[in-house]
């Protein structure tokens, strides 16, 4: 049995940069490590990075036999 997260309401910055050399546009998120995604337009980009981000908060399954916690963090 997994741990389902909700992201419903979760925000996050996307920082989007344009790039002239490919002519594409490069985004990440700064408060998710590694969590980075592209597209043609802007737009594009931001859509890219929604999903890039829900693939980044989606449960691993655990494969460990110890007792499974979870825990909330005060925003």
């Amino acid at each position: 049995m997994g741990i389902k997260r909700q992201t419903r309401g979760m925000k996050f910055r996307a920082v989007v940069e344009f790039d002239p050399e490919t002519k594409s546009y490069g985004v990440y998120c700064p408060e998710l490590p590694g969590c980075a995604s592209a597209g043609d337009t802007e737009q594009e980009a931001l859509a890219n990075i929604k999903e890039a981000i829900a693939l980044y908060l989606e449960p691993i399954p655990l494969k460990s036999k110890g007792k499974v916690h979870e825990v909330e963090v005060a925003a």
